[in-house]
């Protein structure tokens, strides 16, 4: 299990990495960590952390509460996020033939979702990624030449044949690293390590995603994050 976590998370304003942002007084990797690690399929979370910022990510880690089960490393990551996950698969012991990559930035994913991408993977599928429908009807379009300028639709896909991918991603480990190794060797980057195995033309499959897998961006995505864990507490006591 990989999660990259070196990114900087413009979007979510100046100040922590995102990654490092406090939800509900914790920090969201750490969130993202539990969520991975309630699951009995992951057995090590290998953390990518900032090149500068490794001994803070494992004071981070050793200070929460983590399953006993779950072993844990934290690893300088590169200066992209395809490398970064490279980087965290370095750390992968070689005995270990099934790896999921998940964004530190859905730190609430539910571990059904986490249960059901290990199993596609275990039953025969090189590639999973957990996905929703899209509800919004999505238009392509020519982009501005500036900011701000209108854009002419080109095409509308059917949106009942679009699916918006959330992470974890699950993958047969030999996969996964002949894609990193083959996409970086052409010098091109990733943002999303399914789209890379599907550059080798081996088969990516979809299971159901979650709605509580969403990815925190923006400050909005906070406010909702907060909203869910409310919930979580109110109704389980999470």
């Amino acid at each position: 299990m990989v999660i990259p976590a070196a990114g900087r998370g413009v979007r979510l304003g100046p100040g922590a990495p995102k990654a490092l942002r406090a939800l509900n007084g914790t920090p969201m990797l750490v969130h993202a960590v539990r969520a991975m690690a309630a699951s009995r399929a992951v057995s090590l979370v290998v953390v990518v952390a900032p090149a500068d910022g490794v001994p803070e990510v494992k004071h981070l880690l050793d200070a929460h509460a983590l399953p006993e089960r779950t072993d844990y490393r934290v690893v300088a990551g590169g200066d992209t996020r395809q490398e970064s996950v490279r980087l965290g698969l370095d750390a992968v012991p070689g005995d270990v033939d099934v790896v999921l990559v998940h964004d530190a930035a859905r730190p609430l994913v539910p571990v059904e979702t986490v249960d059901a991408v290990v199993e596609a993977v275990r039953d025969g599928a090189v590639a999973v990624v957990p996905a929703m429908p899209v509800t919004d009807t999505v238009k392509e379009v020519e982009p501005a030449g500036g900011p701000g300028g209108p854009e002419p639709v080109v095409a509308t896909p059917v949106r009942a044949r679009l699916r918006a991918v959330q992470t974890p991603q699950g993958f047969d480990r030999a996969t996964l690293v002949d894609a990193h190794a083959t996409i970086a060797l052409a010098g091109e980057g990733a943002t999303d390590d399914a789209g890379m195995v599907e550059r080798l033309g081996a088969p990516v499959v979809v299971v159901p995603g979650h709605e509580e897998a969403f990815k925190v961006t923006r400050p909005l995505d906070l406010v909702l994050a907060e909203a869910v864990l409310a919930r979580r507490r109110a109704n389980d006591g999470f």
